[in-house]
């Protein structure tokens, strides 16, 4: 079934113009949906003058630097692309130079040469032990310091043969912003983001929870692909088994072979790193620039698996560009792996400029409070005393707010061709997650379905990709009954939010209300905090990011995250500002453009576009 872009396309393709206008408008569309956004500075500056925001002088040096890191991009994008080349070139002649070098040794083990491993005094004794070992299984033999030496000798020669490893280009320095929550840290790192576009190919946007279980995901791959590595440890690599030498001169490289990517393997994190960025399939070559929402370190997971990717990443000529609520030395107030976090804060100050958003004000409130106004004058006059803001957030649970809502949700899915139905959806990890109402990017929950069960941040993000608009029915005022159930919901804004969805509320109470407790308690509680805290041994271990069950190969089966009292108000407070922001008429214009469903349909006429083009250009 084609797409509404496919329609559009091909609808807009049927004209009946010349070839030569036709042609004309092509050229005029790729050039439209082409690079022409402004730089960050321009749109923060548009966006003041259009009264969208209110001019913020934090802001506005943040934007400054944003754009001066824009300039220098396209340039390194070019320094990039040369040196991915000559990267290119030096590993495919290293790797040829290692070949020839084992083939050499090969050939003085064929013919018994000195030093020959089979030509020792106890030649048959090693003989019968090696087809007994072989037999069974060789990676159980410890290869022991010989093979090391060997293993560094040869680097060693192929060092003398084709030099060291190219050196990227010094990359411009990124940024990391932070400051209170609703002072625009996500808001300019996202304009930055958007003006990448077209300049950087390797660019990925991430929020903390996404590239956790991104992280734990590549490094399952990696493990599972060890694990089917070692069950075919009698096998023998293709241009091994073709050589002319015997069963154990070819046993003898295959294990060689193996010893080198174990070496390689030693450290699993800068592997992970490798394929964290760049799509490798695609063998995209040029600058990289990651964009990294709320840096946290709650666990030990997150410090040591921060610190090993964001350093690999960083020294390998990767642009990092991040917002979080502290400044880097706040960051592990725990002192938990101190070493390795003091290693990474030091790369981090040296590759990024640490810029500080003052502002004590909330802007996401503030720019919410005239759409709060305009809406309450249009309420008044139309009776709609139980709306609090536009008609995405309905409250309190009674039958009037139950009837909008649900004239909302049947006025969107008729637009939309009116057929609900049952769909399930992709997961990390090969789950799937069942979507009991759906409509064309529309999807329907209750609050207990997606924050009554064990599902979490994984969960989640498969949500917000996939449905521009999410309605959340039987939503509760939090309380201590209920905190399991809160942090769940507090992710879930976290993704909707950061996938820039529409959400539309059916809550018990306003936005406002909705995290200060009923008459069982606040849900902040410093004491009892204290309490949970000493009763696990100073160990505040909360499921805030999920259930993904990774099945087998020894991966870790969640994410733990470990809270202290003062980061879940943080987590509380951010909630809060997303929702009031969410209902803002400048957010709720921003869906049709940043949401990825549409960005899919807007990849897809592209895609359809140049297709057509290049096919009259031919004709």
């Amino acid at each position: 079934m084609r797409t509404r872009a496919s329609s559009i396309a091909s609808s807009f393709f049927s004209t009946t113009l010349s070839r030569r206008t036709f042609i004309h408008h092509r050229i005029n569309v790729l050039r439209f949906y082409s690079h022409t956004r402004p730089g960050p500075l321009t749109q923060y500056k548009n966006l003041v003058e259009q009264g969208k925001l209110q001019h913020d002088p934090y802001q506005e040096r943040v934007a400054s630097e944003l754009q001066k890191l824009l300039g220098r991009l396209e340039e390194y994008e070019k320094d990039m692309e040369e040196y991915h080349v000559n990267l290119a070139n030096w590993e495919k002649s290293r790797e040829n130079e290692r070949r020839r070098l084992l083939m050499e040794e090969a050939k003085v083990k064929q013919q018994g040469g000195e030093g020959g491993i089979w030509t020792s005094i106890n030649k048959h004794r090693i003989e019968l032990l090696q087809r007994w070992t072989f037999r069974r299984k060789i990676e159980n033999v410890e290869p022991g310091v010989g093979k090391w030496v060997s293993y560094l000798n040869r680097e060693r020669k192929l060092d003398s043969f084709t030099g060291r490893r190219p050196t990227p280009p010094p990359a411009p320095k990124g940024l990391y912003i932070y400051g209170n929550v609703g002072s625009g840290k996500t808001m300019l790192m996202d304009m930055f983001y958007s003006t990448t576009e077209g300049i950087v190919k390797n660019r990925r946007r991430h929020h903390f929870n996404e590239a956790m279980l991104k992280i734990n995901e590549h490094m399952h791959k990696i493990w599972k692909n060890q694990v089917e590595e070692k069950s075919l440890q009698s096998s023998f690599s293709g241009w091994i088994m073709n050589l002319p030498f015997d069963t154990k001169v070819k046993e003898w490289l295959a294990a060689e072979e193996r010893y080198k990517q174990e070496v390689q393997m030693k450290n699993i994190l800068p592997a992970v790193a490798d394929e964290f960025l760049v799509d490798r399939q695609l063998d995209q070559r040029g600058a990289s620039i990651l964009c990294f929402d709320e840096i946290q370190t709650v666990d030990v997971f997150a410090i040591v698996a921060l610190s090993g990717i964001l350093s690999r990443l960083l020294s390998t000529g990767t642009v990092l560009v991040a917002t979080s609520n502290r400044a880097p030395n706040e960051l592990n107030q725990d002192g938990m792996q101190r070493e390795i976090f003091l290693k990474f804060i030091a790369k981090l100050k040296n590759h990024c400029e640490i810029v500080l958003i003052g502002s004590e004000i909330d802007y996401r409130r503030l720019i919410a409070q005239s759409s709060i106004d305009q809406v309450t004058i249009s309420s008044i006059q139309n009776s709609m005393t139980w709306m609090c803001f536009k008609v995405h957030y309905f409250w309190p649970l009674n039958s009037i707010a139950a009837k909008e809502f649900e004239k909302l949700w049947c006025e969107l899915t008729n637009q939309l061709g009116g057929e609900i139905t049952t769909d399930n959806v992709p997961v990390m990890f090969g789950r799937t997650l069942e979507v009991p109402k759906s409509c064309e990017g529309v999807a329907r929950f209750t609050f207990e379905y997606l924050c009554g069960r064990p599902v979490g941040a994984a969960d989640y993000i498969a949500v917000a990709e996939n449905y521009h608009t999410v309605f959340i029915s039987d939503i509760p005022m939090m309380s201590m009954r209920i905190r399991d159930k809160a942090r769940r919901f507090i992710t879930l804004i976290d993704e909707l939010y950061n996938h820039h969805c529409r959400l539309c509320c059916l809550s018990a109470s306003s936005i406002d209300e909705l995290f200060q407790g009923t008459e069982e308690g606040t849900l902040f509680d410093l004491e009892s905090f204290q309490f949970e805290t000493e009763t696990e041994g100073a160990k505040l271990r909360t499921n805030v990011l999920a259930e993904g069950n990774v099945g087998s190969g020894g991966a870790p089966t969640g994410i733990i995250s470990m809270l202290s009292g003062q980061e879940e108000m943080f987590a509380f407070r951010r909630a809060v500002s997303r929702l009031i922001e969410m209902q803002t008429p400048l957010y709720l214009e921003g869906v049709h453009i940043l949401h990825p469903y549409f960005r899919r349909q807007h990849q897809e006429f592209q895609n359809n576009c140049v297709s057509t083009l290049q096919s009259l250009s031919s004709s």
